[in-house]
């Protein structure tokens, strides 16, 4: 666990002789970096504390894998400093002052607060500093608030929404009660998801909403109302340790055996370990990555690379952070350069191979496109875990362009 003192971490990539010799035969297809340049320095501030420190971790881990492996094939130096905002916005600006005042970092990255993701992409555009986001998930980072120094690699609330109301556009409810944590990610993607769902399948009616504080222990009171409704179906937006709570109760009170209930990563692993045999049967959801799915030879070998490395399974969120390095040190070396604004012209449009196939920061709001799954949480010889899994494109969940832009205008 990384605490609030300053941790530096430094991998060393790249080979002078390793350069010289793929120049000299021809082999280098893009600019080469000098290992004699300065080194791209990342401020990661994210929350190490807490409930979320779950999802902090593994982007962590996984942007750690993808650093050293870029190391193994020559790549562009990295290093990077930690800093825990305790799921506090107001930390989130004021690490990344600190960070790049005093550590003199060249990019910042986190962080799994939505709130804090915005509050550190305004200090970017603000100050000129590349922001990576790879866990605040609200659509505004790269949508209504974007800008040239934000790039987001994790699939945001506009995305998420819009790939359950494709879920859900093929049930037969039409009853739909909302609800979540009242805060940015909340409101964000249950706002997505009706808009699409209203969209695709014009019939559909809200039959009522709720939202309840973050941090909250007790959603008896708030369970029993909707209860009473007897809607069609529940949607929730939560995540985080109230999201692990919020399910517990759902299990506690039978409540997905009356009404059919949809979130966000309910059966994502780090959902699932944390809430162990407490986990609700056939609650749907989405999710962009599973250790088990996409079955593919790529998929697996990033598996047993992060297995091999950290002891367990990633989970999404380990996708998120190795995107995020991934993308980097390909910007970098596509770049030829360590000039910050070179490399942000690097990644705008730039596409790499990952576990779950091709991944393209989209060059107009540098938001990545990647395929989005959809099942339920079943109990899979003992476990829990995913079940009636299918795969939806970045074509069917992406927002559109001119949608961006058009939000960018108001």
């Amino acid at each position: 666990m990384v605490g609030k003192k300053k941790s530096l971490n430094i991998i060393r990539l790249g080979s002078t002789l390793l350069i010289t010799a793929l120049l000299a035969s021809g082999c280098a297809k893009t600019p080469a970096v000098d290992p004699a340049q300065k080194a791209i320095k990342v401020g990661i501030i994210d929350t190490y504390t807490g409930g979320a420190a779950v999802y902090a971790k593994d982007s962590l881990d996984g942007f750690k894998l993808a650093v050293k492996e870029s190391a193994a094939k020559g790549g562009p130096t990295i290093e990077f400093v930690t800093r825990d905002d305790e799921f506090k916005p107001d930390k989130s600006t004021s690490w990344s002052k600190e960070l790049v005042m005093n550590e003199k970092v060249d990019f910042l990255a986190g962080t799994t607060n939505s709130a804090g993701s915005l509050a550190v992409s305004q200090y970017a555009k603000e100050n000129k500093v590349p922001f990576i986001d790879w866990g605040g998930m609200s659509d505004k980072v790269t949508g209504s608030a974007g800008h040239r120094y934000v790039f987001s690699t994790i699939p945001n609330t506009a995305v998420i929404g819009k790939a359950g109301a494709v879920q859900l556009s093929k049930t037969t409810f039409k009853k739909v009660w909302v609800a979540g944590s009242d805060y940015e990610y909340g409101h964000s993607v249950i706002n997505n998801l009706w808009t699409n769902l209203k969209t695709i399948k014009p019939d559909v009616e809200k039959a009522g909403e709720t939202w309840w504080r973050v941090g909250e222990t007790d959603f008896t009171p708030y369970i029993n109302a909707i209860r009473s409704a007897k809607p069609d179906v529940l949607v929730v937006g939560t995540g985080g340790a109230d999201m692990v709570a919020f399910m517990k109760a759902v299990k506690a009170t039978g409540l997905a055996q009356e009404i059919p209930v949809w979130a966000h990563t309910s059966y994502d692993p780090a959902t699932l370990r944390p809430l162990g045999d407490q986990a609700p049967e056939g609650v749907m959801g989405t999710n962009p990555y599973l250790s088990n799915y996409p079955d593919t030879a790529e998929n697996k070998a990033f598996v047993e690379a992060f297995k091999k490395e950290y002891n367990r399974e990633p989970a999404a969120f380990a996708l998120y952070g190795y995107m995020g390095g991934e993308f980097l040190s390909q910007a970098i070396k596509k770049a030829g350069s360590t000039d910050k604004e070179k490399i942000i012209d690097a990644m705008e449009g730039l596409t790499i191979d990952t576990p779950v196939g091709k991944a393209t920061l989209r060059k107009e709001d540098h938001q990545v496109a990647i395929p989005m799954s959809y099942g339920v949480i079943a109990k899979v010889n003992g476990i829990f875990a995913a079940k009636d899994l299918h795969t939806l494109s970045p074509e069917e969940i992406m927002p559109s362009v001119d949608a961006i832009l058009k939000s960018r205008s108001k």
